[in-house]
């Protein structure tokens, strides 16, 4: 296995991480089902032993809100497998409820990049997936 770049990773319906290369599609890791949380994963050594190095929610197939952190948490914790205390870095997404559009929002920066509209402030990405 390769530590040299971040792994796709999702956590399945069931709560069990999954790992893939990381150019991998998430919805393709997930094996095309449900997901709790999805994004990208590095790993480094310490003391012997693998831990979790940097973590987002990066994920365009998903797009999970950064309140999916527990079931990351709690599927590494099942795993053993040592992690932060949240995502080190977390991807804001929205979608546009004037023009649908999917948005990446920055800064806090709520307007729609595609039709300048203001974007909600709670997450509502629409994903039966989630």
């Amino acid at each position: 296995m390769e530590f040299d770049e971040p792994f796709t990773f999702v956590i399945d319906a069931a709560g069990v991480l999954r790992l893939a290369p990381r150019r991998s599609e998430h919805v393709v890791c997930a094996g095309g089902g449900p997901v709790l949380s999805a994004g990208e994963m590095s790993f480094r050594e310490e003391s012997g032993q693998w831990v979790v190095g940097d973590v987002s929610n990066q994920s365009t197939g998903y797009c999970p809100d950064i309140r999916s952190w527990p079931a990351v948490a709690k599927a590494l914790d099942v795993a053993g497998i040592d992690h932060p205390s949240g995502f080190t870095h977390e991807v804001v997404f929205r979608r546009c409820r004037s023009c649908s559009q999917l948005n990446v929002v920055r800064e806090e920066d709520f307007v729609c990049v595609f039709c300048d509209e203001e974007l909600p402030r709670e997450w509502n990405v629409d994903s039966a997936a989630l």
